[in-house]
C-alpha cells in the first residue's frame, strides 16, 4: 500500500512480502465492482442491501441464521451466499453487542468473519465495515486479512423510525487503513467525491464509468480509520448525554416543584437550544453499548461528564420505578 512504512521489528522479509502484497492488490483494485455481498442481514444489513441492488450490482446475503437469508432472497431477491471467493465487495452490518448483554460491546464476531473472508476471499477485494466498532477494530481486521484486501470503514447512521429522510443514502464519514483504502471505498461509495476528483489522473471516460459504478452516498473522507470509528460511537455518547441532561433537568422540577412541560418549551424558543423529552430514559441497546465503546476508547482519560450521565440515566429509572411507571424496554434507536 502506498503509505506502509518499514518497521524495524517486522524484519526485512516480512516488509517486501507486505509490498509485494500490496502492489499486487494495487493491480486488482482496479477492476469494476460487480459483486457485492452485505453480511448480516438484520435491521441494518437488509435496507443496505435493497439499496445496493437498487444501485444496480449484484447483490448477495450472508447471515449465521440461514432463515434471514432465505427470507432476505424471497422478499427482496438478495441472493444467498456460502463461499466469499468471488466477491468484489463485502460489507459488515453485523451486530456488535454480547449475545448475554445487549448493553456491552462485543466484536468477536467480526473477527470470526475476517477469518472466514481471509481464507476465501480474493485479493484486493474490499472489505467496508458499516457496524460500529471500538477504536482499533479495523485494523485487527486488516491483520486477520493478512494485508490481501482493502479495509475500510463506513459507519452506519440509519434510523429506522425515520428511513425516508435518515436511510442509507445520507452523509456519512468514511475511513480507510490505508490511503488506497480510502480511495477504493470512495469509488464504490461516492465516486463523485471531490478528494477523488482532484487526485485523480484517469481519463474522462474511466472516471465516468466509475461514476457509474458506484452507490453514490456522499460521503466525508477522513484521514486517519480511527477517526471514523470514533465518530459513531461518539454521535452516540453526544446523544446519551442530551437525553441524560433532559433527565436530570426532570428530577431538578420534581423536586422543586417547577412545571417541566412548561420550561422545556420555554427553553426551546431558543435557536441554539434543544431540550429533549426524557421519556422511558436511554432508549435502545445502541446508545449505553457505543457509550461504554467510548469511555473505553482510552487507557488513560475518562470521560467524567459520560459516566456522570450514566448514573443520571439510572437516577431518572429509579426515580419513574418508585413513582410506579411502567419501564419497558424501549426499541432500538428509540431516540434518534
Amino acid at each position: 500500500m502506498n503509505n506502509l512504512r518499514f518497521i524495524p521489528s517486522q524484519g526485512f522479509n516480512n516488509y517486501v512480502m507486505i509490498l509485494l502484497i500490496s502492489s499486487k492488490m494495487h493491480i486488482e483494485s482496479g477492476s469494476q465492482i460487480r459483486k457485492v455481498l452485505v453480511i448480516g442481514l438484520g435491521q441494518l444489513g437488509i435496507p443496505v442491501a435493497k439499496y445496493v441492488k437498487d444501485s444496480g450490482f449484484e447483490t448477495f446475503g450472508y447471515d449465521i441464521n440461514t432463515l434471514k437469508m432465505e427470507e432476505a432472497e424471497k422478499n427482496y431477491g438478495i441472493k444467498r451466499i456460502e463461499q466469499f471467493d468471488d466477491i468484489d465487495v463485502f460489507i459488515l452490518c453485523v451486530s456488535t453487542h454480547d449475545p448475554n448483554d445487549e448493553y456491552t460491546p462485543f466484536v468477536d464476531g467480526l473477527f470470526s468473519l475476517a477469518q472466514k473472508i481471509s481464507r476465501e476471499a480474493k485479493n484486493g477485494s474490499l472489505v467496508s465495515i458499516e457496524s460500529t466498532i471500538p477504536k482499533g477494530t479495523s485494523k485487527k481486521i486488516f491483520e486477520l486479512l493478512n494485508h490481501r484486501l482493502h479495509v475500510a470503514h463506513a459507519p452506519h447512521r440509519w434510523y429506522a423510525l425515520e428511513e425516508d429522510e435518515h436511510g442509507v443514502n445520507q452523509v456519512r464519514v468514511v475511513g480507510g487503513v490505508s490511503d488506497c483504502c480510502l480511495k477504493i471505498a470512495l469509488q464504490f461509495y461516492d465516486s463523485g467525491n471531490e478528494s477523488l476528483e482532484s487526485n485523480d489522473n484517469s481519463t474522462n471516460d474511466s472516471h465516468e464509468n466509475c461514476r457509474r459504478n458506484s452507490l453514490e452516498i456522499p460521503m466525508h473522507p477522513v484521514s486517519e480509520i480511527e477517526i471514523a470509528e470514533l465518530t459513531k460511537i461518539i454521535e452516540n455518547a453526544d446523544r446519551y448525554m442530551q437525553i441524560a441532561f433532559s433527565e436530570d433537568l426532570y428530577l431538578y422540577c420534581q423536586a422543586n416543584n417547577v412545571n417541566f412541560g412548561e420550561l422545556r418549551d420555554a427553553l426551546n424558543t431558543k435557536w441554539n437550544v434543544n431540550i429533549l423529552e426524557p421519556r422511558d430514559g436511554v432508549g435502545g441497546h445502541c446508545l449505553p453499548k457505543d457509550t461504554k465503546m467510548f469511555l473505553h476508547s482510552s487507557k488513560s482519560i475518562k470521560s467524567k461528564i459520560l459516566m456522570a450521565a450514566m448514573e443520571v440515566d439510572q437516577d431518572y429509572r429509579r426515580f419513574r420505578e418508585m413513582r410506579g411507571y411502567r419501564l419497558v424496554p424501549p426499541a432500538i434507536n428509540s431516540h434518534k
